[in-house]
């Protein structure tokens, strides 16, 4: 079977929401906990953390995880650097890795079977790019063989992983997962999340 890693991308600073995505609670977990755990239960390892912004509060929660924490102080910079640098430290750690599913943890519906299901139809079609579709665009949660490394190593700085999927639209396959759509950036899409899942307790509103 292949090595298949996941990197979560926990660095970013949450401007626009203005505080600690991350860190906000659904189903009665913080969003990091709760996608460390799916990645976790669908097979993926290693599990790699990369963290920036909030660093102490992050590893805070997660002062009991026995996931692979990846600093990067140049988060800033944008999220291409932050691909990168989880790559270069699960690689550096895990030579081996057969390919990577990068996950953000302000995609709070996706779970167990969606990261299950990406690397399932990696296996099916050979393809080496497995993209989510959702909101008439491709993108993460999205697994990239081995072979795609190093274009994930070159990404523009404040480019994401969907330059490297739509310029190689011939190497991917489509996972339809909707619910991709479905990201929190503002205290407003906080809120609606939490009205949608009702009746959900544990989860309280955005202050």
């Amino acid at each position: 079977m292949e090595k298949i890693g996941a990197i979560i991308l926990a660095a970013g600073g949450s401007s626009r929401f203005g505080r600690a995505k991350q860190l906000l609670r659904f189903r009665g977990q913080t969003f990091l906990r709760r996608m460390i755990d799916v990645a976790t239960a669908a097979g993926c390892s290693p599990v790699a953390v990369v963290v920036g912004a909030d660093r102490d509060h992050i590893l805070a929660e997660l002062a009991e995880t026995r996931e692979f924490l990846i600093e990067n102080e140049m988060w800033q910079r944008g999220i291409g650097n932050s691909i990168r640098a989880g790559l270069r430290g699960l690689l550096g750690a895990y030579p081996n890795l057969d390919a990577v599913i990068l996950l953000a943890c302000d995609q709070p519906l996706v779970d167990a079977k969606t990261i299950g299901d990406l690397a399932a139809i990696h296996t099916e079609t050979k393809k080496p790019i497995v993209a989510s579709s959702y909101a008439e665009t491709l993108g993460v949660p999205a697994l990239f063989a081995r072979a795609y490394f190093d274009e994930l190593f070159v990404l523009d700085e404040d480019s994401g992983a969907k330059q490297v999927i739509l310029n190689h639209r011939k190497d991917v396959a489509e996972y339809a997962f909707p619910e991709g759509a479905i990201d929190i950036d503002t205290a407003a899409d906080y809120e609606q999340l939490v009205r949608q899942n009702q009746p959900d307790k544990a989860v309280t509103r955005a202050q």
